[in-house]
């Protein structure tokens, strides 16, 4: 018996405990209220896709910064200590007229100095060097300092393909795309806040219309069975107001799942731990703003970084035309270079009487015999800019029709936001008014469901109304980066984006 009375003790001790502890994790939930502004600026700065495009966009900033970067001088220094070396070298002997084997040991320490810079208009490079050589004859207990003050020298390709010239106009232009790209990944954003957003305030509402109905359909219930007592209702009218309330209780239920559905699903989107309870505002009002065609049509042709990107398709395809051009015919490499050279065991004498030295040499080749290989990558190369100058034709076209089609649904969003709203009014006074008109006995319960489902629909009708809006508001602001409430262009602190 007193073991038994221990069990039940602790037992009731544990349940208490896990009592205890829910209470303290439900209370320990932070609720947060959210209007629908402030879920469009939070997705912008918290949500995981905009902090990809922002990485996106440092990776371009820093692809560009690397172009820029080949077109500037480089000071580059160069070293080699130690360098040591024992071995048999090859030496004439001029005395007799042959070559001996001469046993090595040197230490030899080597440092140059070079400047260099690019030329783009030509392809090639041009740079200005000095350097000293150290060596140490280990063998014969000497050593020889070897300067070269100063040496110029020019590196030209001769009819080749020039990167650097197709560089200078591709990645300007790619740049700029990045940038644009970035602003609309960013409004893209925003329209998944919007979905986010109307998805999770939609399950906020389905989940008070099923508590509402709950609340009803038990009312009702009760009622009837009293009615049905009295003998003033059918048994089958009785039935179908039972019928109602296990309806509406299955229906909560749902409900209560789905709202948690989409609440971690937001809080994902934001950024939010599970710490956090979201409750959203519906917006109540939205801009009058109706937009033209042709001031759409040429912003977006202006700012829509898919025009660049079909520019920059072409210019790539024109390039490759170029190098494959170029690659089967003939080519060559002027290298030339002058400066001036001394050698002393000491230092100072090593730089007092430096000698001229200079070096020209042109490699070429040309090929006699490839099978066609150059042929066919030129024509490959000339047959996909074709490709691609049909595939933008087309592309830009596909654009500029759709755009049209987004105009003109955005305009018509304003009057169905209108309708919506009027309608669910209408059906909620219309609910109302059947209630209390069943109440007394004068209509039947499929004419109060009937109210009821009305009532539900337009209820919703209305929340997506309001979605459709923003959805296409937002779609118009990435299609031409522009902010037409305030009249402005899209902009950002591209600065902050790479600190």
């Amino acid at each position: 018996m007193n073991k038994l009375l221990k069990m039940n003790k602790l037992l009731l001790f544990s349940i208490v405990t896990l009592l205890l502890f829910s209470t303290k994790k439900i209370n320990a939930q932070e609720v947060i209220k959210l209007t629908f502004q402030e879920v469009i600026k939070l997705s912008e700065e918290q949500s995981p896709n905009a902090l990809m495009a922002k990485h996106t966009y440092r990776a371009s900033y820093w692809n560009y910064r690397t172009f820029v970067a080949q077109y500037r001088p480089s000071l580059t220094l160069t070293g080699t200590t130690p360098d040591y070396s024992t071995a048999y070298d090859k030496v004439w002997n001029s005395q007799f007229e042959r070559w001996d084997y001469k046993a090595t040991n040197i230490i030899s320490n080597y440092s140059s100095l070079v400047l260099s810079q690019n030329i783009g208009f030509t392809g090639g490079s041009i740079s200005l060097s000095s350097d000293l050589t150290l060596y140490n004859d280990i063998e014969n207990n000497s050593h020889r300092f070897i300067s070269s003050p100063i040496n110029i020298g020019l590196t030209q390709p001769l009819f080749r393909y020039n990167a650097l010239k197709w560089q200078k106009k591709i990645e300007p232009l790619r740049y700029q795309a990045a940038k644009k790209t970035f602003i609309t990944s960013i409004e893209s954003v925003h329209q998944q806040a919007v979905s986010f957003f109307f998805s999770l305030a939609l399950a906020q509402i389905n989940k008070q219309i099923a508590d509402i109905n709950y609340s009803n359909a038990d009312t009702l219930w009760r009622i009837s069975k009293g009615r049905y007592e009295l003998g003033t209702i059918a048994e089958d009218e009785l039935l179908q107001m039972q019928l109602s309330w296990l309806n509406a209780e299955t229906s909560r239920k749902e409900a209560e799942i789905n709202l948690r559905d989409r609440e971690i699903r937001m809080r994902s989107f934001l950024g939010f731990n599970e710490n956090v309870r979201l409750e959203l505002t519906l917006p109540t009002e939205i801009p009058s703003l109706q937009v033209s065609i042709q001031e759409v049509f040429d912003l977006a042709m202006t700012n829509n970084p898919e025009i660049l990107t079909q520019q920059l398709k072409l210019l790539a395809a024109q390039s490759n035309v170029a190098q494959a051009k170029a690659e089967s015919g003939f080519n060559a490499n002027l290298i030339a270079s002058f400066g001036l050279r001394d050698q002393d065991p000491n230092f100072r004498l090593a730089y007092s009487d430096p000698n001229q030295q200079q070096r020209i040499r042109i490699g070429f080749s040309f090929p006699i015999l490839d099978w066609g290989l150059g042929r066919g990558k030129y024509k490959m190369a000339k047959s996909s800019l074709e490709l691609a100058q049909v595939q933008s034709q087309q592309a830009i076209a596909d654009f500029q029709q759709n755009l049209f089609l987004d105009v003109e649904k955005f305009n018509l969003q304003a009057a169905q936001v209108g309708i919506a709203a009027k309608s669910d009014t209408v059906a909620q006074k219309m609910f109302e008014v059947t209630k209390q008109r069943f109440l007394i006995g004068k209509i039947s319960v499929l004419e109060l469901n009937n109210a009821d489902s009305k009532k539900d629909q337009n209820k919703r009708a209305y929340v997506q109304s309001l979605q459709n809006y923003w959805n296409f508001f937002y779609n118009l602001r990435s299609l031409t980066l522009y902010d037409f409430v305030n009249k402005r262009p899209l902009e950002t602190d591209y600065d902050n984006l790479i600190k």
